[in-house]
């Protein structure tokens, strides 16, 4: 699918502020990819569909949770991950993108999980230091990805979690086990 297609696709399911959030990934993960080896055909649809289920009413959503194989212990965690899982499922089934690499970076970009492929780290990356995003620790992240794709997503884990558990928020134990495979394989 070419770029303007899937433009116009996920603009209508998205506001205007999201959409030029998607802008920035999508611009972000075909740098992130380009200097990290994965395939910026396959980031760039993956950017551009990542938040394709954000604004899908909460119920619309649970309900796609229970009624098909994804993690059903989704539903004891904040609400803003499901988008990610539910989206790659939409994704599939609405647009008609088969592609597993895509749908996986799409799945994972909210959460994480252990063993990530570097497209999929892409764009979880990307969704995090994308130029319109502004929260304390963004910019060091930014420099950091400048030179490793790992430590800075290490360094945005880090901002993540502490940011979680200030908040008294659950964390997804996925995310956890990102952050960990990534500590693991920096010591080996």
């Amino acid at each position: 699918m070419e770029r303007d297609e899937a433009l116009k696709i996920v603009k209508g399911h998205l506001t205007d502020h999201r959409y030029i959030h998607t802008i920035g990934v999508m611009e972000t993960a075909i740098a992130l990819a380009g200097k990290n080896g994965a395939d910026e055909k396959k980031a760039e649809l993956a950017a551009i569909f990542h938040d394709y289920a954000k604004f899908r009413d909460k119920d619309e959503m649970k309900e796609i949770i229970l009624s098909t194989p994804l993690e059903q212990d989704l539903l004891l965690y904040n609400m803003e991950l499901w988008h990610a899982p539910v989206g790659a499922l939409l994704v599939e089934k609405e647009v008609g993108i088969d592609d597993k690499e895509v749908l996986d970076a799409i799945k994972y970009h909210t959460s994480g999980r252990k063993g990530m492929t570097t497209l999929e780290k892409v764009i979880y990356l990307a969704d995090y230091i994308e130029p319109n995003r502004s929260f304390p620790g963004v910019e060091e992240v930014r420099q950091i990805a400048e030179t490793s794709l790992d430590e800075a997503l290490i360094k945005a884990l880090q901002n993540t979690i502490v940011f979680l558990m200030k908040k008294n928020q659950a964390i997804y134990p996925d995310t956890f086990y990102f952050y960990n495979s990534l500590i693991q394989n920096k010591r080996s």
